[in-house]
């Protein structure tokens, strides 16, 4: 499969870890998703916005098993990703949910030139784990039925910006704005609602498939800017441009869209 990337013998310039595993040995558990036993010299370490873990984690599987690359995936944020990537964290490809955050990791010099693309486009739901408490318009939202609503944080979260516009867009801000619970991300936002610590949470739409319960209600895109999710290369290798051609492949693009995000409606790489 020949790479739509542009060939580059220049790799990004931004300071390193003195260790790439004390980096990653800092990092909580829950967001090593895949071993750390293997080192940078035989994997290749992917940082991915925490709305795309599942769709990740197979990707992730059916390139190894075309490849033998070995990836090690680490899941936070946008918005804490990006801080990491500036303050020179290990990562060889960032899967962001925006198109800013990499936007402005080339503009710094941190990351590769011509590499960045948009991999899928987000949508956004408001669920409840209860049965028929979302109604198909989300009127809900109105009422005062409940008593938290989580979203995540707009400052971190491109999901959380898009909720925030939704509520703008409504004429529903001020009027909920006090019981509103923010998670740091949209995977923390989600874990409110399912816990049942919030009735209701704006989040990832492909978070509320495949669930047995609960009422869902698909925010129109209307409402809110465009969720471009963007890839970007951080560190110019073999492996790396591998995987960001394997993400812009037939097999990929399917998961991406079994996991319930729209496809770009074309490949543009920037």
């Amino acid at each position: 499969m020949k790479s739509p990337l542009p060939e580059s013998t220049t790799k990004a310039s931004r300071p390193r870890w003195t260790s790439s595993l004390q980096f990653l040995a800092g990092l909580p558990a829950l967001f090593l998703l895949h071993s750390c036993a293997e080192t940078r010299e035989d994997a290749l370490t992917v940082a991915v916005a925490s709305n795309f873990v599942n769709a990740a984690r197979q990707i992730v599987e059916s390139f190894r098993a075309e490849t033998g690359i070995k990836v090690i995936l680490v899941s936070g944020s946008t918005g804490k990703l990006t801080a990491q990537i500036q303050q020179g964290a290990p990562f060889d490809v960032f899967l962001s949910a925006d198109r800013e955050s990499p936007g402005r990791l080339v503009e710094d010099g941190i990351a590769v030139p011509g590499t960045r693309f948009t991999y899928a486009m987000g949508q956004l739901a408001l669920y409840s784990r209860t049965d028929s408490f979302v109604d198909e318009k989300g009127e809900v939202l109105n009422t005062a039925e409940f008593s938290h609503l989580a979203i995540a944080n707009p400052k971190l979260a491109p999901y959380g910006r898009a909720a925030q516009e939704c509520l703008i867009s409504l004429g529903l801000l001020d009027r909920v704005q006090n019981r509103i619970a923010y998670g740091e991300n949209i995977a923390q936002t989600f874990h409110f609602v399912e816990s049942g610590n919030a009735e209701l949470g704006f989040v990832a739409l492909p978070q509320t498939l495949n669930l047995t319960g609960g009422s869902t209600w698909q925010l129109p895109s209307y409402l809110h800017s465009p969720i471009e999710q963007d890839a970007i290369l951080l560190q110019d290798t073999v492996a790396g441009r591998r995987f960001l051609t394997f993400l812009q492949s037939d097999p990929a693009r399917h998961i991406v869209k079994k996991n319930g995000y729209l496809l770009p409606p074309s490949l543009h790489v920037e």
